[in-house]
């Protein structure tokens, strides 16, 4: 794809510590038209797209080193949408092209009434190409209320809330295991096949990986829906631990390596980013709390251990020694949560006493909303 290899070349072409712009386009526009025969609005679409990568990977400390020919950016002078026969324009190599929609009434549903400026041309695995076209709108603003949906995130369930409605996470980590056995087995024959049985792994390899990324796309989506439509009809806030980091802080613990594969496996920052999104599309606020003591504290009597390094959890159990509150673990820890976001969303207070209100309250952060 052009687009692409405009991309790569403004890449290589370009100082990689320059990351402005205004400044790249001013240097390479003309040779990108003339070299990959782009349109004017598309060459600086490419140029804007290396700019913004830079940007993204000097925050994470590493190098833009390739752009595949994926996708293509598309903005109200290179692409326009007519309702009445359902299609879309754009600009192409050759000039401007009129294409028709094949899409299902849920998706023409959408698009009835609306006027897209923008959209992004994407290619397939397979060849193929098809649009994601973006449409704007303004969100309703969440409704003030006291009511909380704590909600504790895990890996042997993956939610159970403070109303104790839990998501399982057994039959995810099963299947989990099993592409964790079968990447085994594909690296192991890849390493010792001929040339052609090799090509053939890694082919497979990246199908699995695929499958493996769309599965886990499926679950956190259906999951952040659930709970963000259950707080909508319940008029609540969702409240979740704030867990930046969490990974690195708990890969220094000692773990088998199977404990440390399926920790690190799973994506909790995808699933948090779907429920940031949907909280904002169906108007419910969102709010983020300290987790320190969470799950160490009893949400009956707010009774911490006495004893340094040692907890009333064990595994999934939770067993107070000072009131004798006995549950699931996880279920205590989203009551805690919500405990402590009542604190966040109404600071005149919740109630909170004892152990709990002297480590927690001190420790809060600023919220996020959304």
């Amino acid at each position: 794809m052009a687009f692409a290899d405009a991309c790569e070349y403004v890449n290589k072409t370009i100082d990689e510590k320059l990351t402005n712009e205004v400044a790249m386009q001013s240097l390479c526009y003309h040779d990108v038209r003339a070299r990959f025969g782009l349109s004017a609005q598309l060459a600086i679409h490419a140029i804007r797209r290396v700019s913004g990568n830079r940007k993204t990977a000097k925050k994470d400390g590493k190098p833009v080193t390739k752009f595949a020919p994926t996708s293509a950016t598309y903005d109200v002078r290179t692409f326009s949408f007519r309702e009445k026969d359902w299609t879309v324009s754009l600009t192409l190599m050759g000039g401007r092209e009129r294409f028709s929609l094949r899409i299902g009434n849920y998706q023409l549903g959408l698009l009835k009434g609306q006027k897209p400026k923008t959209a992004t041309l994407a290619k397939r695995n397979d060849g193929t190409y098809y649009i994601n076209i973006q449409l704007e709108s303004s969100p309703d603003l969440p409704q003030e209320t006291n009511k909380i949906l704590g909600c504790d995130l895990g890996r042997t369930d993956i939610c159970v809330t403070s109303e104790n409605d839990s998501y399982s996470g057994e039959q995810t980590t099963k299947i989990r295991d099993h592409y964790s056995r079968l990447r085994a087995k594909l690296q192991q024959k890849a390493s010792r096949g001929t040339r052609s049985s090799r090509r053939r792994c890694r082919e497979l390899l990246q199908r699995l990986s695929g499958k493996e990324k769309r599965f886990q796309s499926h679950q956190n989506h259906t999951i952040s829906y659930q709970l963000v439509k259950k707080a909508k009809a319940n008029n609540q806030v969702i409240a979740l631990e704030d867990l930046t980091g969490i990974r690195e802080r708990t890969n220094q613990l000692p773990r088998t390596k199977t404990e440390r594969r399926r920790s690190n496996s799973w994506s909790f920052h995808q699933l948090r980013s779907f429920l940031i999104y949907k909280c904002i599309k169906f108007a419910v606020k969102l709010v983020f709390v300290d987790p320190r003591y969470t799950s160490k504290t009893c949400h009956n009597c707010l009774h911490i251990h006495p004893v340094r390094d040692k907890s009333y959890r064990s595994g999934k159990s939770f067993k107070c020694g000072h009131c004798l509150w006995s549950g699931d673990a996880d279920l205590n820890g989203a009551k805690n949560i919500s405990a402590v976001a009542a604190t966040v969303n109404s600071p005149g207070g919740s109630g909170l006493a004892c152990s709990l209100e002297r480590h927690v309250l001190g420790l809060l952060k600023t919220p996020t909303s959304a």
